[in-house]
């Protein structure tokens, strides 16, 4: 692996490679695959299984740096390419823009384009739209960006005063009451049981939310949750509509499956009606939007609800160094709750780098300074400025960190700022390049622009962009990023394609702009955690990281301790190689040092003592087929040694080869007729269960079986994929069929 901010030399075509994943330095202009074998190129085992895994049901429980989003796309674009899925028949679902965006970038870059790729309430607008003169008549309500007027006026309506704050709260419990389907009469009852603080009286915060439906109706406007609420009603009031939306789409993919709302949830069960093509994907360890009606519940019981479901475990992170992991492991050790029984534990694909480092500061300011100093000496080294963030818990905390990277002379962008191809100087500096690559024989500006980046250079010089960034920063360097950005983008293209000319420049930005596809902006980026989700650098300075901001000071109950933890742990598995973690002993200069380093450090950061630790994850990578199984059972609890080819003693980790107990590629002693007889047995119990062969025994089991012709229960359960429920229920069966004995089958078929 080379320093941090070196070129990286040419990545293998291997999934061993660190660089396989979705999010890691990839070519920036990759050509489509050839053929749909080609798609499935360069995924490791599990991104391969779910790549091909395209019917029924599939649980994807996908770690912080696994390539989830890879194997995904590569998912959706196989199935197309090899003509199992039409693309106007498959719907992804994810719950930012930004995401939506890359999926269909990548989607279109694999040569699957024509895929719907969505968030929730973008695809419910667009059937609400379309199905309102149907379903409604007349005129569909105006859709309003900000709900927090509405609130006010309702307030104000109900002579309730709100200061700025409690506005913004009583907008989010209201928004909180929507998601989970509360009407206001029950807002009280159900914030009580779900534990909400609410900001005022509970009977005040149900007047003003009917009041704020009723000031909806009377302006004849809704909001982004009415959205949803009204797409949900008329699909289960008009049954002809939601045959027709489940005849267009017949295959869902739902990212960030931890995050759904139940009303996002029950929108997913319309559109999917009795059908069962669908594939979630998610982290109970990553859910940390909870406090907006999101629950990792539906995630965690979706083998419950789907029997069948094939799972699939994704644990090889290839975003970040062993050291940055063990971290991220240790954080989740200590965790406690349903979730953290659910966790996953990260296996490093990348090369050794530094250990976290952990810096204690007298104030605040002086952490700033810290920081700002820090990176100075980073981007000194050769680290790109976008390869850096600040990372911190509440967005009241950047103002310092802005000030201390200004004094520091380093450019900076606040994340959640507007997106790049929305910014009024990208909108301009499009418009001039579209003009350019129009009419440029007549524009004296570039008679002397030899190459496709050198007209854009001296385009975007009538823009404001110059071959030296201003001094300091503020809005006039954050333009100038963004042109420089531009320039950079247009000299990436021009060394993908040969030749290329401005014109095709403009056909690449348009199709990026339409996917949300945008250029790395040159600054160190400020982000709250919550924001960060998704995203990675090469550096993240975790900051604040202290008792009463982390866990912050309203968290209270343990729920809302873990919820925190998790928050955090989303930082940590931010960072790809450097980490700094760092925290205050007192808010100004001069004030009392009564802070601490956050609980969730203890045992981690050298000197600190262990909390009480919990036992190793359960969380090994790998694929589990469909099976019936109860939902008070168990989970098992064995530890095994690694699994060897009984051929040759290689070690396995495919885990087709590891249920063979051998390589794909090793002789087989299989007895075929043995084989045949298992397959037709196993089929006449697939019927009369009305499951899919699949989930009595897979293919690699039967096989394994006719390889070792077991005599013995004990033999028998000794096979994988041989569970004792398994073994209870099919065990007699399969030892008379190994025996050569003929077996009468009863009506309910043991």
């Amino acid at each position: 692996m080379p320093a941090c901010g070196q070129p990286a030399q040419p990545s293998p075509a291997t999934w061993q490679h660190g660089h396989v994943t979705a999010a890691t330095h990839s070519t920036l202009f990759p050509q489509a695959p050839d053929t749909a074998d080609a798609v499935l190129d360069g995924l490791d085992p599990e991104q391969r299984e779910v790549a091909t895994a395209l019917h029924g049901p599939v649980c994807v429980l996908a770690g912080a740096g696994t390539g989830k989003t890879r194997a995904i796309t590569h998912r959706i674009a196989y199935g197309v390419r090899a003509g199992i899925l039409q693309p106007s028949s498959v719907l992804a679902v994810t719950f930012t823009n930004r995401a939506a965006g890359e999926m269909r970038g990548r989607l279109r870059q694999l040569g699957a384009a024509g895929v719907q790729a969505r968030t929730f309430h973008s695809a419910a607008l667009r059937q609400l739209q379309y199905f309102w003169p149907k379903a409604i008549g007349g005129s569909m309500p105006r859709l309003v960006d900000r709900k927090i007027q509405l609130v006010a006026d309702a307030a104000a309506a109900c002579r309730i005063r709100l200061d700025r704050n409690e506005l913004r709260d009583v907008t989010a419990e209201i928004e909180w009451s929507k998601v989970t389907q509360t009407v206001p009469a029950d807002y009280a009852p159900a914030a009580a049981k779900a534990g909400r603080e609410a900001p005022r009286a509970p009977a005040e915060i149900a007047q003003i939310y009917n009041v704020y439906e009723d000031l909806k109706r009377d302006r004849s406007v809704m909001d982004f949750e009415d959205v949803l609420l009204l797409t949900v009603a008329i699909l289960q009031d008009r049954h002809d509509i939601a045959d027709q939306v489940r005849s267009q789409y017949q295959h869902f993919v739902v990212d960030e499956y931890q995050d759904v709302s139940p009303l996002q949830q029950r929108l997913l069960e319309l559109w999917l009606g009795e059908r069962d093509n669908l594939c979630v994907v998610g982290d109970a360890s990553q859910t940390i939007y909870s406090f907006t009606g999101a629950t990792p519940d539906h995630l965690l019981d979706f083998r419950t609800r789907h029997p069948g479901a094939t799972v699939v475990k994704l644990v090889r992170d290839y975003r970040s160094t062993p050291q940055v992991v063990h971290l991220a492991n240790g954080l989740l050790a200590q965790a406690s709750g349903r979730a953290a029984d659910h966790r996953l534990e990260l296996i490093s694909q990348r090369d050794a780098g530094p250990e976290p480092v952990y810096t204690e500061y007298t104030d605040e300011p002086a952490e700033a300074e810290g920081a700002a100093r820090r990176i100075q000496e980073l981007m000194a080294s050769g680290v790109p400025a976008s390869e850096i963030a600040i990372l911190f818990r509440t967005n009241s905390q950047s103002e310092s960190y802005e000030q201390a990277l200004a004094d520091a002379g380093v450019p900076y962008q606040l994340r959640g700022a507007e997106r790049f191809f929305d910014r009024p100087e990208v909108r301009k500096a499009g418009i001039a390049l579209r003009g350019a690559a129009r009419f440029g024989g007549n524009d004296t500006l570039l008679d002397d622009a030899v190459d496709l980046p050198s007209q854009v250079r001296a385009v975007l010089s009538g823009e404001g962009w110059t071959t030296e960034p201003p001094a300091g920063s503020g809005a006039v360097r954050e333009r100038w990023e963004s042109l420089a950005a531009l320039v950079n983008l247009a000299q990436d293209f021009a060394a993908a394609k040969t030749g290329a000319t401005l014109a095709d420049l403009v056909a690449e930005l348009d199709e990026r702009a339409n996917a949300q596809h945008a250029p790395t902006v040159q600054g160190v980026t400020l982000a709250s955690l919550h924001s960060a989700k998704g995203l990675e650098w090469d550096v993240v300075f975790l900051v604040g990281v202290a008792e009463g901001m982390m866990p912050i000071t309203y968290a209270k109950t343990d729920e809302q301790v873990e919820e925190e933890r998790r928050l955090l742990y989303v930082g940590v598995t931010r960072a790809r190689r450097h980490l700094h973690v760092s925290w205050a002993l007192t808010r100004t200069p001069g004030g009392r040092a009564n802070r601490r380093p956050s609980r969730f450090l203890d045992g981690l950061r050298p000197g600190s003592t262990a909390t009480v630790g919990r036992a190793a994850a359960r969380g090994s990578g790998g694929v589990e087929r469909g099976f019936t199984s109860r939902p008070d059972a168990a989970p098992r609890r064995t530890q095994r040694s690694p699994a060897r080819c009984r051929v040759c003693g290689r070690t396995l980790t495919d885990a087709g080869e590891m249920k063979l107990m051998r390589c794909e590629d090793c002789p087989s002693d299989m007895d075929e007729g043995l084989y045949e007889r298992l397959r037709e047995w196993r089929g006449v119990q697939a019927r009369l269960s009305g499951q899919p062969d699949f989930c009595v025994f897979t293919d690699k089991t039967l096989m394994a079986i006719a390889e070792t012709e077991p005599t013995t229960p004990d033999e028998l359960s000794r096979i994988p994929g041989v569970l004792k429920r398994k073994l209870d229920r099919y065990g007699d069966d399969v030892l008379a069929i190994c025996a050569g004995q003929e077996l009468e089958q009863g009506p309910d078929g043991e």
